[in-house]
Parts: structure tokens; sequence; C-alpha cells
């Protein structure tokens, strides 16, 4: 890891405030975040552009992901009223516990579950049929093991490790690297 990658994930932070759940929660919101992921950075005006959507309603959705610290401007790219927009890096996201969440941020989490989950879905049959004309560039694997409650916690914190080693944006990538999506759940299998 170069001093460069180091210092990042030491800087990394957690995002578990109810307000980051609901700019979550919300399907424009996650298709902008994975627009600023793959593609790198925008302006509302090429995000709507790109999206499909007029720049009045992106550049509200845009302030809502400022607000809840899951998006940023680039003050040396923007001009005048043009600004520029990317995600903040090195964010671990994770969600309030469950008992310290109220009834509406419950509510809020199962919405965020169901259309990740959609996306998931989708994301496992694009695998299964496009994995043969990959070139390499899929890549999965399933495993079973025993565990108490403590080991799958760690183990879920040394997956966003590894996340966190491997993490680079568009801008910082090498010329032939590609956006990856990468899932991990562990569940009972009884």
């Amino acid at each position: 890891m170069t001093k460069e990658r180091r210092a990042e994930a030491a800087e990394r932070r957690t995002v578990d405030s109810p307000q980051a759940l609901k700019a979550l929660s919300h399907p424009l919101r996650l298709r902008i975040l994975r627009h600023l992921g793959t593609a790198g950075p925008a302006t509302s005006t090429t995000l709507a552009a790109a999206l499909g959507e007029n720049t009045g309603t992106l550049s509200y959705h845009l302030r809502m992901l400022e607000r809840s610290g899951l998006i940023e401007d680039i003050p040396e790219r923007s001009a005048g009223r043009e600004r520029w927009w990317r995600g903040v890096r090195g964010l671990d996201i994770r969600r309030p516990p469950q008992d310290e969440q109220t009834e509406a941020e419950r509510a809020l989490s199962a919405e965020l579950d169901r259309m990740r989950m959609e996306e998931d879905v989708a994301l496992a049959r694009q695998f299964t049929a496009g994995q043969a004309e990959s070139e390499g560039w899929m890549r999965g694997s399933r495993g079973l093991t025993h565990l108490t409650r403590a080991q799958l916690d760690a183990f879920h914190d040394d997956y966003l490790a590894l996340l966190a080693r491997y993490a680079q944006g568009p801008e910082d990538a090498p010329d032939d690297a590609r956006p990856v999506l990468l899932r991990w759940f562990g569940l009972p299998a009884d």
C-alpha cells in the first residue's frame, strides 16, 4: 500500500446518521452516487443529461447528498454558478443499530434494503449471463463457515478494510481500470 493510500485509509470516516440514511433511501440519489462513482465528477447539467432528469431536480438531490456528507463540490473546478460534484472519498457508510433507529428510520432502512436487493438480484443475473464473455472481468465466490456473532462482525470489518485498501475513484484509477461492483453479505444458513 502506498503512503498516499495509507493516509487515505487512515482518514476514513463512518457515516451513520439518520440524515444520511434518508439521503440514501431515494432511487435518484443512489443513481447520482453510482454515476459519480463510475464516471467521476460532474455538474448538475451533465448529471441531468446522463440520468435523463432535469437540472432543477438534480440540484435539489445534490444538495441533499451534500448536506448528508455523501458528496462534495470541487471548488477548483467550479466557476460562477457551475458547481462540480464528486463522491466523498473514504466513507464507511453504516446504519445506526436497529434498536437505536426510530420507526421512520427503520422504514427507510427497509426501503433502502429493498432497492439494493433489486439491484443485487439484477447484478447476480448479469453475472450469470455474462461471465463467459467477460474476459476475466467477472469473479465470484461463495462459501460456508461456522462463525460466532463476534466473528461475523470481524469478518465484515475485514471486508470493509479490504475494500478501503483497493478503493480508488475514476480520477485516481489507472487508464486500464474499470468500475467494478462488489457485494458481500452473510446470513445464517439454518
